[in-house]
Formats: structure tokens, sequence, C-alpha cells
């Protein structure tokens, strides 16, 4: 079963200190030093926005076990950072626990509010894709969620996802129904050829 939550996309948490973007960010491999921040982060989506369907936001405890569930099943995990501070994060995981979805991946992103429309999430995206590529995926899934969530309808657009559907008034946050959009793209060979491992059938 994936880690994370269902209804996933851009989400935006408070800036504290209001850093301002000068220089390009550092996309690199999450560690588990980065989890406090990720945990903020995600924190503030989850009171504060629609991108995941979450209502309490999990601890750091529950974080850092959904990050080690990630890394054991070998998963890319990046941060974007500027500075030194943590300002997004981006992973993919398991679409559907049965393995033959094995070739199949779902995304996550989420990004600090003072960084949103500096193409953080964009960048954070292009490196997710392609290491899921590298890494033998074909398909990467995006469970977003909340059909007015434009901003991250329109990065998605942009890495080349097509728009598969819309679940109509699937989840209930805020006193207001929402919905959850699938975008999805081919990587790589996509269904174009046949995986190296076909032993599962």
């Amino acid at each position: 079963m994936s880690p994370g939550p269902r209804g996933r996309g851009f989400s935006f948490a408070p800036d504290k200190n209001n850093l301002p973007v000068m220089s390009p960010p550092e996309i690199r491999p999450a560690a588990a030093a980065d989890l406090p921040a990720i945990t903020a982060i995600y924190e503030h989506a989850v009171l504060y926005g629609t991108a995941t369907f979450e209502l309490i936001p999990p601890d750091l405890a529950e974080m850092t076990r959904r990050f080690d569930a990630l890394m054991s099943g070998d998963f890319p995990y990046f941060v974007a950072a500027l500075e030194g501070r943590v300002v997004g994060y981006a992973y993919a995981g398991a679409y559907r626990p049965r393995p033959a979805y094995r070739f199949t991946v779902e995304n996550s992103v989420y990004l600090d509010p003072a960084i949103h429309r500096r193409g953080i999430g964009l960048q954070l995206m292009q490196r997710l894709i392609a290491e899921s590529e590298a890494r033998g995926y074909r398909q990467m899934i995006a469970v977003i969620g909340d059909s007015a969530n434009a901003g991250s309808i329109g990065v998605h657009t942009r890495c080349g996802f097509a728009m598969i559907g819309t679940h109509p008034n699937v989840g209930f946050k805020f006193g207001r129904w929402l919905d959850t959009v699938m975008m999805q793209l081919a990587m790589g060979e996509g269904a174009s050829t046949l995986p190296a491992d076909t032993a599962l059938r």
C-alpha cells in the first residue's frame, strides 16, 4: 500500500522566515534529517489545503514511518532546498499494492507557500519523473485533490501528463465536497514494449 495519503497535489506551508527565492534550488535526495521540515510543510497542507484529504496532520514519528517505508521499497524521494532550507519535497510511491501494478507509481509534491509560482514544483516533478523512469517504472499517476487546484494540474500538464478524468465529490473537507483529478504520464517506453521482469506474469 502506498505510504502517503490520497488526494495528492501541490500544497504550501507557512514561511516564518520569509525567505526570498534568489538562487536556483538544490534538488537532492531526501534524508532523515529533512523530515522535521517535511512534516511542517505537510502539516500546513493538511490543516489549510485541499491537495491532501487527510484531516489530522501526522506527527514526525508517522512521517518517519512513511519515509522509511518508501526507502525500503526503493522509491525516489527528493527535497528542494534554498540556502540549506527545505522548501518542498516530492516522492513516488506504489500506486496500488498488488504486484501487477509494480511498474506504476503515484506521485506527491508539496511546497512551502513562500516559493509557489517560482518553478520549484516543476523542477521537483521533472527530477522525480527522470528518476522514476531510470528505475524502470513505466507509468506515473497523479491523484490531485480538488479540481480547482489549477496550479497542480498546470504543472502536471507541463510535464506531459494527460487528463484521465475526474471523480466528483469523493472527498469531504472544510465543510464541502471535493473532487479528485486523475492524470497519467507514460515514462520511457511506456506500454510500447514488455518489461524485462515478467516473472510474475
